[in-house]
């Protein structure tokens, strides 16, 4: 096998497609957040549906956590109904640019 080839096998042997980490693009994740905004943008949010409970804040979390937490959303792992709507309709490279903006932002945003 050629290098890459073997990077390649590597990697699908390792973790599969997720391996593959997107680079996030903060600058270009600012047109994506009013989705997120709604919810995470406001201090001491709780949301009333399905359950009353905090909203987490997104602001300084780990990139590779947000995308792994919408990936979850997004196949079922994880079952808040609003969420999986909105991790549905975002690409690999969407979830990768918004937890690098999140990522990024520190304490300053919900």
């Amino acid at each position: 096998m050629h290098g890459r080839h073997l990077l390649i096998a590597a990697c699908l042997a390792l973790g599969g497609p997720a391996a593959f980490a997107l680079e996030g693009d903060a600058k270009a994740a600012q047109a994506k957040t009013s989705m997120c905004m709604g919810c995470h943008g406001i201090p001491g949010y709780r949301t009333a549906f399905p359950d009353v409970y905090p909203v987490p804040k997104l602001g300084g979390q780990h990139a590779a956590y947000l995308v792994r937490a919408l990936q979850a959303y997004r196949d079922g792992e994880r079952s808040h109904p609003t969420m999986r709507a909105i991790a549905a309709s975002l690409s690999e490279q969407d979830m990768a640019d918004l937890a690098a903006y999140y990522s990024a932002a520190g304490g300053e945003t919900q």
